[in-house]
């Protein structure tokens, strides 16, 4: 299926929707409690009308059993949510961290969620998923795809009616019926008439980190849409990025310089005694490459609409292409090989 639209549920928001309807049960018991000692013109005791035990006890159960949701609603919760986790080998348990699970039935013979999607490509393992029923919706993602934790979307609306985004309620159709719509996590915040220069400038704050790197930007021309996730749950791999900025000196060759490679060999020569405070500001590492906007992190959905070179040498043709050479002739070449 397509990896565009799923969205992964983690421990985080697993835990956090479970503590949710537990501390809505407490409340309640609370609330009850109060009225009933108003009622009966008693005291309130606090430690006897908050059941601490409520939360105790709905956690352990589920954590426990694996059936997610209360106790009492056994029937309608999801099974095998925890695990214990398997200690084979190394291997095996990098494998069942990095597991994930389609909740579909496994009774029917369904073939489309089972098979490879041409978007599965750099987020899940194409190889890895066991036999039998389970073959296909139990995956595995693949080593250096990244799972976005979800970021507030306020200041981003915020930033973007400072750009001239003409809000919903000021949107007169027929004045500006070219205008692209624009929808941050599914929801028409407004519209824009210059869509080209927005979403240039989304990308280069999400370079230099004024926007946090889980942000997807997807343009969709055709449509005349603007997409921007933020959300939690998306699954995104890393790209390096390249520099389409006509009159930079490195157009059309990566943003990864020497200067990144020789920051990187520096964190070597750091001292082990610096405390984990220090050592985070003078660590370059790999975040230092995301800051620095050399990698970019890319979900399924905007993947759709970005050009991805796949070899250094791809890169090196489509420099030539843009500098208006034309492509050498290959006689020998193979008539079934890759389509640049």
């Amino acid at each position: 299926d397509h990896f565009g639209k799923k969205r992964l549920d983690l421990a985080g928001p697993l835990l956090a929707s479970l503590f949710r309807t537990l501390f809505t049960r407490v409340t309640k018991d609370l609330q009850r409690y109060v009225q009933r000692c108003v009622e009966t013109n008693r005291e309130i005791y606090l430690n006897i009308g908050i059941k601490a035990s409520t939360l105790t006890g709905g956690l352990k159960y589920a954590l426990a059993t694996g059936n997610w949701g209360e106790q009492k609603k056994a029937a309608s919760a999801k099974a095998g949510v925890s695990q214990v986790l398997s200690r084979y080998t190394l291997a095996s348990s990098l494998s069942h961290l990095r597991r994930t699970n389609t909740p579909i039935g496994r009774d029917g013979k369904i073939a489309k969620p089972r098979q490879l999607h041409n978007t599965h490509w750099g987020l899940v393992c194409p190889a890895e998923t066991p036999e039998g029923q389970a073959c296909g919706l139990v995956k595995n993602l693949a080593l250096m795809c990244y799972i976005t934790v979800g970021t507030p979307a306020e200041p981003i609306v915020d930033f973007m009616i400072q750009r001239n985004m003409e809000v919903l309620e000021e949107f007169e159709p027929q004045v500006t019926p070219n205008a692209t719509k624009v929808f941050v996590n599914g929801v028409w915040v407004g519209i824009h008439r210059d869509p080209s220069h927005l979403v240039t400038t989304m990308q280069n704050l999400r370079r230099r980190n004024m926007i946090s790197h889980e942000v997807s930007l997807i343009r969709d021309i055709r449509e005349r849409e603007f997409k921007i996730f933020t959300d939690t749950g998306r699954v995104c791999r890393p790209l390096f990025v390249i520099d389409n900025d006509p009159k930079s000196e490195n157009s059309g060759g990566l943003v990864l310089n020497k200067d990144h490679i020789r920051k990187l060999e520096s964190d070597k020569d750091l001292p082990t005694d610096l405390g984990p405070e220090e050592r985070r500001e003078q660590y370059f590492g790999w975040d230092g490459l995301v800051r620095s906007g050399a990698v970019e992190y890319v979900d399924a959905e905007e993947e759709e609409t970005i050009m991805i070179v796949m070899t250094p040498e791809d890169l090196e043709i489509s420099r030539q292409l843009q500098a208006g050479y034309a492509l050498p002739e290959d006689e020998t070449s193979d008539p079934n090989k890759r389509v640049r």
